[in-house]
């Protein structure tokens, strides 16, 4: 529990794409495995970029945290 407050009060670890910004983020589902990825959605290609494997709620909330942003829903 320690690590984790630490961790949610240090500084954005990462930055996002040139030109991409938090209301670019967008999740996709694989049809035949059902696996989740998170990422910034490249409105020329329509791809995914930064993209990370999503296992549960709290890694959403991690990948919005590791920009310096609060989820959809969180204040």
């Amino acid at each position: 529990m320690f690590f984790r407050r630490f961790r949610q009060e240090t500084a954005p670890s990462r930055t996002p794409p040139a030109g991409l910004g938090r209301e670019d983020v967008a999740t996709e589902s694989s049809i035949c495995t059902g696996e989740t990825i998170i990422g910034f959605k490249d409105r020329a290609t329509g791809r995914l970029l930064q993209a990370v494997v999503v296992r549960g709620p709290a890694d959403i909330v991690d990948f919005y945290r590791s920009y310096g942003w609060d989820a959809p829903g969180q204040s």
